[in-house]
């Protein structure tokens, strides 16, 4: 008996020990597993990560090309070489497609698709008969083509700055006061600033009426004190941003060698010259010249100022280009004055160019009349009169814009009367 049972305690500890052996094997894949999940799947990961940043910059820098007329496949490739994907058809793949061969912009060829496929050796995986991971991600971008057509999306006034500060009155993006009234017919308001509190700002008996549906929008935040005085109330805030600058090909002007000439007038009383008449062309000091009531029509390269205190201004199918000068038009003074109806200049009656940063003061008597854009996206703005019936036919554009005085102000906005130029091309990151 007693050897019996020596042969069974033997037999039981060889059993233990092969039960042993096998939990062992099991602990070892298991940690082996688990390694392959931390650190191979940690190196996935990232490369996910890498996978999609070149993605992103391969399908921007192909639509890039595109625009510019250039081989936007050979771009596409240069940009995911420079991010460590040589499209060798081993490790890594690059497929490039216009238009996209899936998703919601399948067939739009305005649309590139990028998909990278990235293949990583595994370090643990291999012992679980996992030798490598494929990652892939794929990117698609947009390229809008220029096109031509209003300025703004028609919008009759609109204020540039991307930014604005509340309390400072000369950084504010648009400040209305006093008891002026803004009407605006067939087009509508716009102010860009991003600025949470104050891009907007209504005070005292300000007051802004959009007299048919046309939109009242801001990127930021408003300020207001009298909610009954806009219409309608509460403007749209969170608008869409513009770039600035805008994305808009700016007037090309030019005037030769012409040189603007007077001529005609007669002695008034005062013994001044008035009445006379200026051609277009180049005037390098302020304007109009002394005595110079009619414009003929064609562009005016203006050199100094443009500065009317008195007297009258007429005249159809000018341009008035103020490259580096203020501009003031006072409240006793009579202006009629209409862009050209034709050629590349047609709806252009006055522009500063954006690195002009002089005040633009406009203002007249009840006579008056404006016609034309006025295209100023440099310039600090100060709409303070034009009590006309007529008012303005214009899109106003300006950096900031300030409005104050006691007048109703008319602007009406017709696009067959005002600037058309080219929206420049657009490269987006699609969804």
């Amino acid at each position: 008996m007693l050897k019996i049972k020596a042969r069974f305690a033997s037999s039981s500890r060889f059993s233990e020990k092969g039960q042993a052996i096998i939990i062992v094997v099991f602990a070892l894949i298991g940690l082996i597993s688990a390694a392959a999940l931390a650190i191979d799947g940690g190196r996935a990961y990232i490369e996910r990560g890498k996978v999609q940043t070149a993605a992103d910059a391969a399908a921007l820098s192909g639509a890039l090309a595109r625009v510019e007329q250039r081989d936007w496949r050979e771009y596409a490739l240069a940009s995911a070489l420079a991010n460590g994907y040589d499209n060798n058809g081993t490790t890594n793949i690059v497929e490039l497609n216009t238009p996209p061969i899936s998703g919601p912009n399948a067939n739009d060829s305005e649309y590139i698709q990028v998909i990278i496929t990235s293949k990583i050796p595994t370090y643990f995986g291999v012992v679980i008969g996992v030798p490598e991971i494929t990652v892939s991600s794929q990117s698609v971008s947009q390229t809008k083509p220029a096109e031509f057509g209003p300025m703004f999306d028609g919008y009759a006034i609109v204020s540039l700055a991307p930014t604005s500060k509340c309390e400072d009155e000369g950084k504010r993006s648009f400040w209305i006061t006093g008891e002026a009234t803004i009407s605006l017919t067939g087009g509508g308001l716009f102010v860009n600033s991003n600025n949470p509190d104050c891009a907007f700002i209504q005070q005292g008996s300000g007051s802004v009426r959009i007299v048919d549906d046309s939109p009242f929008s801001i990127v930021g935040g408003v300020r207001i004190q009298k909610p009954k005085l806009l219409t309608p109330y509460p403007p749209q805030t969170g608008a869409f941003p513009l770039t600035y600058p805008p994305p808009f090909q700016m007037p090309k002007i030019g005037c030769g060698k012409n040189e603007a000439e007077v001529s005609g007038g007669y002695i008034g009383p005062n013994g001044k010259l008035t009445g006379a008449t200026l051609s277009p062309g180049s005037w390098g000091e302020d304007f109009p010249p002394p005595g110079v009531t009619y414009l003929e029509p064609g562009v005016y390269c203006i050199g100094g100022n443009i500065v009317m205190e008195e007297g009258s201004l007429i005249g159809s199918g000018v341009v008035l280009y103020v490259k580096n000068g203020s501009v003031r038009f006072s409240g006793g003074v009579e202006v009629q004055l209409s862009a050209p109806k034709n050629g590349a200049l047609a709806g252009l009656l006055l522009y500063m160019p954006i690195s002009n940063k002089h005040v633009l003061n406009l203002n007249a008597n009840s006579n008056s009349d404006f016609s034309g854009t006025i295209l100023a996206p440099g310039a600090a703005l100060h709409l303070n009169g034009l009590a006309s019936k007529a008012g303005y036919h214009s899109q106003i554009i300006a950096y900031t814009i300030k409005v104050d005085g006691q007048d109703n102000i008319q602007i009406t906005y017709r696009d067959d009367q005002n600037f058309d130029t080219f929206k420049m091309p657009e490269v987006l990151l699609s969804d």
